[in-house]
């Protein structure tokens, strides 16, 4: 008995791990024993693996397909596996969920600062996505075309709520608000005790520098100069004025923060313009 249950004489039962009421976590073993599972009173079991587990007597299973890798994708079935925790606890019964690496913990913790849902349209999922495609495409050759905001000279009307950018020099429109991924801000020029703060840099009330640049997503009129090359410059693709710069590696904003991957537009190299309804036409305020 004592070898069934675990594995040798003497050898220490795997039991789950405790993280919220009604909530477990653990590795493969922790269901190698069905009298732990149930002293635990789990009822459901929610596996993370390249392989789906053997079903375990008189408990619940959902299984998702992902190797228990970092780099794994996680978060497109984080929604899913919200709902079947929530279910099995709604009913009084506690789930083991089997995964531990910190490309997990990470991805569970971005899901969190999105409010428990996975919204495609939050600047912290857009950044992700593109960190994974950075770390998938290494080569950065032949790049999904769902990575590109649309190019804005494509879209016949842009809504209200949108600011355009335009190139300061040619007036050609280059991207939206939409597709500006904010940052949190960093701690200034003290990010920058390596370097040289000039007299020049432009500082926040309390001492901060502010943020020069717009980071956005990438842009479809940016594809040439991205497509298999880790940075380099981006230049307007109606004047060729230089706008600012691109680094898959990352760049460190004005404000001290490290964006990853960066796509740097300077804001001086650009002006705004809001859409405002009169009647049945649209004027440009710029």
């Amino acid at each position: 008995m004592a070898e069934a249950a675990g594995g040798r004489a003497g050898a220490a039962v795997p039991v789950p791990v405790p993280v919220l009421p009604g909530l477990y976590v653990g590795g493969a073993e922790s269901c190698s024993s069905l009298e732990a599972l149930r002293a635990a009173g789990v009822v459901a079991v929610l596996a993370v693996d390249a392989e789906e587990p053997p079903a375990v007597p008189g408990v619940r299973a959902m299984h998702v397909p992902a190797r228990d890798e970092p780099g794994a994708d996680l978060l497109s079935h984080l929604d899913g596996c919200a709902a079947f925790i929530g279910a099995a606890r709604a009913g009084g019964g506690s789930v083991l969920v089997r995964w531990v690496n910190a490309g997990f913990q990470r991805q569970l913790e971005l899901y969190e600062a999105m409010g428990c849902a996975v919204d495609s349209s939050s600047a912290l999922y857009r950044r992700y996505r593109l960190q994974v495609l950075r770390e998938r495409c290494p080569e950065l050759q032949d790049l999904p075309r769902e990575v590109f905001a649309v190019d804005p000279t494509s879209v016949c009307q842009i809504p209200d709520t949108e600011v355009l950018y335009r190139c300061r020099k040619c007036r050609r429109a280059l991207f939206r608000s939409s597709s500006i991924l904010s940052h949190v801000e960093g701690s200034g020029p003290t990010a920058f005790a390596h370097k040289r703060v000039t007299g020049s840099a432009r500082l926040c009330s309390d001492g901060r520098e502010k943020c020069t640049s717009y980071f956005t997503e990438p842009v479809q009129w940016m594809e040439p100069a991205l497509l298999g090359v880790m940075e380099g410059q981006l230049l307007c693709p109606k004047c060729t004025s230089k706008l600012g710069s691109f680094s898959w590696r990352g760049e460190q904003c004005s404000c001290g923060r490290w964006v990853t991957p960066a796509f740097q537009i300077h804001k001086s190299r650009v002006d705004e313009a809001r859409t405002l309804p009169v009647g049945n036409f649209q004027a440009a305020k710029t």
